[in-house]
């Protein structure tokens, strides 16, 4: 995943693959969506990114998965 921010422009792009496009999908004024021919997301372009996406702050946490054990635990917690 890359992500790029043009500052000339003030937009923000986000790129998942390097999948051919083959449709641009418009999620509102500001946000555009690119997918490949299968459906799957290629690329998000975010326009006056510094107010939609709180640019120039990011950041990047790796979640990883929970063990079903500790899953359980929870939930079992949950209904007391």
């Amino acid at each position: 995943m890359k992500i790029k921010y043009f500052t000339d422009t003030d937009t923000a792009l986000v790129e998942f693959s390097t999948r051919k496009v083959a449709e641009t999908k418009e999620i509102n004024e500001n946000i555009y969506i690119d997918l490949d021919p299968e459906g799957n997301l290629v690329a998000m372009t975010i326009e006056h990114a510094r107010k939609q996406a709180s640019l120039p702050r990011l950041s990047y946490e790796q979640v990883e998965k929970e063990s079903s054990n500790k899953t359980l635990q929870r939930t079992a917690k949950s209904r007391r």
